[in-house]
């Protein structure tokens, strides 16, 4: 397609992704049909007077959406419907709302941009309590959930619960995951066009899951504490959000926590605008920094949000809420009906493992395997500059000029290694651009291969992209 350049067009956002979506109109108008190959990086550069990193970056996002399929000395080509993108997701609308991971992994890659519990064996002791709840539940099991046993209730009161917090048992509504928890609280404070306020970089699948049931973003600004609260504030008197995510311990992806000031003064100002707070705390669990909880300082505002995923199995999707008084109601109600409703198996193995003492077990042993992991991370990257925290299985990592993230990810790719830039993690479009990624340790089998791979890493750090050919 020697005759072909894209025109960037005007607008807020970063030049790489305005690039990516003229390129991806111009292959959905049939103007690049399928097999077409695209520039070289180094001549589209040249031609529309932007950087080869600026290309690199688009090509790698358009990888991502799974419109074109690129070989290092071959060239980069377009992809037909039913051909198989090298990553990610085929349809240009679910890339929109799936983000930038491979829609399924690739074999053969390793995963560094998951967060999920490490393996400890944990299949081998949850074996033990399936087996006994089919036997003592047989009837339950194989039919649908249409109570809520008092027992998880007590499971979800004890795992939120801290040394100085318990949340009320009437309060607790067992989900199926955190992540099905928020979207729950989501739709039953809001209603279409409301405003939901989150951090521009955060977890991000909430954010997109809101925009797919018809609520707007709002950015809240912060630094390096975290949310600024007269940010917040203006942000509040400007768009009146209904709600505001936070993760105020160990966020993902910059493991920044909030300190306890600020804490204090964003509760006073989501009382004084009547938003009500999620606290998202999957992390806060592992991290146990000791700094009181939002649901502690405004209770009346806030949910509570924890599960078993980061601590103890991804796998089973085990998670509770602590509401406000006299929202549990409503939050199960609202539950059922966008998730379909608690599975009974899963619930009470969730609600086993936690009540048994197994689930603290696990969860000790997690911390451990977590710690070693990050002992290993700070040999590797040693003189590097980091951000992360005890406990937590990831690290968010600002890359050196001239690194741009979507590059650096896509030249992990290349060495099979999986990791998430910074995109995977905006809630909204924005000008913002950090040059960073996030690298999540927990999911290799061994440390071996968590090594090999942070080895991997480092050696691409050091030898800079003009170690890497972009042409592919």
């Amino acid at each position: 397609m020697t005759n072909w350049l894209p025109a960037i067009p005007d607008g807020p956002g970063p030049i790489y992704v305005r690039l990516a979506d003229q390129i991806e109109s111009d292959i959905n108008k049939g103007v690049l049909p399928a097999g077409a190959k695209l520039p070289p990086q180094r001549d589209l550069a040249y031609d529309i007077k932007v950087t080869i990193g600026t290309i690199g970056r688009a090509y790698a996002l358009l990888r991502e959406r799974g419109l074109v399929s690129g070989e290092v000395g071959r060239g980069t080509y377009v992809l037909g419907e039913n051909d198989n993108a090298e990553a990610a997701v085929g349809d240009p609308l679910l890339a929109h709302f799936a983000g930038t991971r491979a829609e399924t992994p690739l074999p053969g890659k390793l995963r560094f941009d998951t967060t999920a519990a490490p393996d400890i064996g944990q299949s081998r002791m949850m074996e033990v309590f399936l087996r006994r709840i089919v036997q003592e539940y047989s009837t339950e099991v194989s039919s649908y959930t249409r109570t809520v046993p008092n027992h998880w209730l007590e499971a979800g009161q004890r795992w939120l619960s801290t040394e100085s917090w318990k949340p009320e048992l009437r309060d607790i509504v067992p989900v199926l995951g955190a992540h099905a928890g928020l979207n729950a609280i989501i739709a039953a404070v809001s209603q279409p066009g409301d405003y939901i306020a989150f951090e521009e970089l955060t977890y991000a699948q909430s954010s997109r899951s809101a925009t797919m049931i018809g609520r707007r973003i709002a950015l809240m600004e912060t630094d390096e504490q975290g949310i600024v609260p007269e940010e917040f504030e203006r942000m509040c008197a400007q768009k009146h959000p209904k709600a505001a995510f936070m993760m105020p311990s160990a966020k993902n992806p910059t493991a920044i926590t909030i300190p306890l000031e600020r804490r204090i003064q964003l509760a006073e100002i989501a009382r004084q605008y009547n938003v009500w707070l999620i606290e998202d705390n999957l992390y806060g669990k592992m991290a146990q920094d000791g700094i009181p909880l939002l649901a502690e300082l405004a209770p009346e505002k806030t949910f509570h949000v924890g599960g078993l995923s980061k601590s103890v199995a991804a796998g089973v999707r085990g998670g509770w809420v602590a509401c406000p008084p006299h929202f549990a109601s409503r939050l199960k109600v609202t539950h059922k009906l966008v998730t379909g409703g608690m599975p009974f198996l899963l619930a009470e193995l969730c609600a086993s493992l936690v009540l048994s003492g197994a689930a603290e077990s696990v969860r000790k042993q997690v911390l451990i395997e977590n710690a070693e992991r990050g002992k290993i991370v700070d040999k590797v990257f040693a003189g590097i500059p980091l951000r992360t925290k005890p406990n937590i299985p990831f690290f968010w990592l600002a890359l050196p000029e001239p690194w741009h993230a979507g590059t650096f990810k896509q030249a992990a790719f290349d060495r099979d290694i999986l990791l998430d830039d910074e995109d995977e993690f905006k809630s909204a479009r924005s000008n913002r651009v950090h040059h960073a990624v996030r690298i999540g340790y927990s999911s290799p089998v061994d440390r071996k291969d968590v090594e090999n791979g942070l080895k991997t890493l480092r050696a691409l750090l050091d030898d800079g992209p003009a170690g890497y050919d972009t042409e592919a």
